[in-house]
C-alpha cells in the first residue's frame, strides 16, 4: 500500500487528504503532519480554558464565495452548508466590502470545524508537533526526518505549508525547487497578523450595533468581531408548540453552547409579550444572553 504524507494541517492541506482519499483508485496509507499542536493554520479556533463550548475565531473570520467560485466548487458549498458546518452570515459587519454577486458565510462551531471535517473525511492519520526539516529521496521513496523522532519513507510528500517553511527545508527537496520556481517562490510575501481572543462570562452584555466591524483609525487594531453574535449563537428554542399557560410548569429541552437546559415555555412568553396568544400554534424563538443571569430574573 503506497503511503502518502501531506505537511501542514490548514485547509489546503486537509481538503487535498480528503480529495487523496476520494479520488485514488487504490487504497493509501495517508499521514498528515503539521508542526502546531492543532488543525486550523490560517483557519485556527480557539476554545476557552474554562468553557470548552466557548471559541473564537483567530484566523479567518468568515468565507466569502464570489459568482465563479460558487459554480466551480458547488459541491463543496452544498455538502458544508447541509451538514451545518457552514451557514450564511446575516450579522452585520461594518466595513466589509460587498462586491455583486458574493455571498457570505459563517462556521457555527469556529472556522476551524471546516478543516476538522475535511480531515475526518479523509481518514488520515493526523500527528501533530512534527515540524519537518529535511527531505530526502531514498530508492526511490522519500525519507522525511522531523525535528523528533526517526525519519519516515513515504512514497509522496505534498506540501503545503507556508512558502518561507518550505525554503528552509534541507536535504534533496532543495535540489528539486528550479531557480526560476525558487524566484517565484521567495516572492511570494504575507501579511502578518497578531490575534487576541478574550471570553466572557455568561451574561456579559457588550452593547454595540454590530457583530465585527474593520477599523481603518487605528494603526495597530484592523479587525473586531463578536463572535457569538457574527455566528448567531445564543439561548435558542425553535419548535411549534401550544401557547403555555403561564402557570405550567411543563419544561422542553433547549440547547445552549452544546449543553442541553430545561426550560419553562412561560419564561419564553416573558420575553416574547407581543405575540399573539389567540394563536393555537406559534413557533417560539428566544435568544437570551445566556443561562446563569437570565434563570436569576424569571418569573
Amino acid at each position: 500500500m503506497a503511503r502518502v504524507l501531506i505537511v501542514g494541517a490548514g485547509l489546503t492541506g486537509s481538503l487535498c487528504a480528503a480529495l487523496i482519499r476520494k479520488e485514488l483508485p487504490r487504497p493509501v496509507h495517508l499521514a498528515v503532519w503539521d508542526e502546531a499542536g492543532d488543525s486550523g493554520g490560517r483557519m485556527t479556533t480557539a476554545r476557552s480554558p474554562c468553557n470548552p463550548q466557548s471559541t473564537v475565531d483567530l484566523g479567518a473570520q468568515y468565507i466569502t464565495c464570489t459568482p465563479h467560485y460558487a459554480k466551480q466548487h458547488q459541491s463543496f458549498y452544498v455538502d458544508l452548508l447541509a451538514l451545518g458546518i457552514l451557514k450564511p452570515l446575516t450579522s452585520p459587519i461594518e466595513g466589509m466590502m460587498m462586491k455583486e454577486g458574493d455571498c457570505n458565510f459563517v462556521a457555527p462551531q469556529g472556522v476551524s470545524s471546516i478543516i476538522k471535517h475535511y480531515l475526518d473525511e479523509s481518514g488520515a492519520d493526523v500527528y501533530f508537533r512534527h515540524c519537518v526539516t529535511q527531505i530526502n529521496l531514498r530508492n526511490d521513496k522519500w525519507e522525511v526526518s522531523k525535528d523528533k523522532g526517526p525519519p519516515e519513507l513515504f512514497d509522496i510528500v505534498v506540501l503545503t505549508m507556508p512558502v518561507p517553511q518550505i525554503l528552509q527545508l534541507q536535504g534533496d527537496v532543495a535540489n528539486l525547487i528550479s531557480k526560476c520556481q525558487r524566484q517565484q517562490l521567495e516572492s511570494v510575501s504575507y501579511s502578518s497578523r497578531y490575534a487576541l481572543g478574550l471570553f466572557y462570562e455568561a451574561g456579559t452584555k457588550i452593547d454595540v450595533p454590530w457583530a465585527g466591524q474593520y477599523i481603518t483609525s487605528n494603526p495597530c487594531i484592523r479587525f473586531i468581531s463578536i463572535d457569538n453574535k457574527k455566528r448567531n449563537i445564543g439561548y435558542k428554542c425553535c419548535r411549534q408548540l401550544p401557547w403555555p399557560v403561564d402557570s405550567s410548569p411543563q419544561t422542553f429541552p433547549c440547547v445552549w453552547r452544546g449543553c442541553v437546559h430545561p426550560v419553562q415555555l412561560r419564561w419564553l412568553h416573558h420575553f416574547c409579550p407581543k405575540l399573539n396568544r389567540e394563536e393555537k400554534y406559534i413557533v417560539l424563538e428566544a435568544i437570551l444572553e445566556g443561562p446563569e443571569t437570565q434563570m436569576a430574573r424569571m418569573p
